[in-house]
């Protein structure tokens, strides 16, 4: 487990995962859909309820949750916890993001990418290439309505206050 704070299934989270030295990866349409291809997989297979999220560019925050099988209405294989699937969602996406990076004779900032993507692989022997996300998933339990909103509202701020839109949009 990559943190010390657990997660636990159906219940409600807010969680940010975040690429490595905050390198502004999501400037670009294709990793961004990426990200999206694999949450949308994750909801179909993998009992993820996602109740809202943002792509930011070096990051993204959702609040979601992983059912059981006793919790949902899904019938699915067997019950894991959230973070659980977000190491195998992280895994998966970061393969999936260098390969286009690699492959992708039209981006300017491929060499510098990667170099710093292998410079973070060098702080640790699980990664022999590259590494991409944070260890960190930040998860948040939302215990209340009133966390809930705080949390929604600051999901559907982040993109204003970044200078990303003009105003939010649930």
């Amino acid at each position: 487990m990559s943190e010390f704070r657990k997660t636990t299934s159906n219940e409600l989270f807010f969680v940010t995962l975040s690429v490595v030295g905050w390198i502004d990866l999501f400037t670009r349409s294709i990793y961004k859909d990426i990200i999206v291809q694999n949450l949308q997989y994750c909801q179909q297979k993998e009992n993820l309820e996602i109740y809202c999220y943002v792509i930011m560019t070096n990051h993204l925050h959702l609040i979601c949750r992983r059912c059981s099988l006793a919790g949902c209405e899904q019938e699915q294989e067997k019950e894991k916890d959230l973070t659980d699937l977000l190491g195998r969602f992280k895994s998966y996406t970061s393969k999936e993001l260098l390969k286009e990076i690699e492959n992708n004779m039209q981006e300017s900032r491929k060499d510098w990418m990667l170099n710093l993507f292998h410079e973070f692989a060098k702080q640790n022997k699980q990664y022999s290439k590259y590494h991409l996300w944070q260890y960190i998933n930040h998860p948040t339990l939302l215990f209340s309505n009133e966390v809930i909103l705080q949390k929604q509202n600051y999901i559907h701020e982040n993109p204003v206050k970044a200078g990303m839109v003009t105003e939010a949009s649930a």
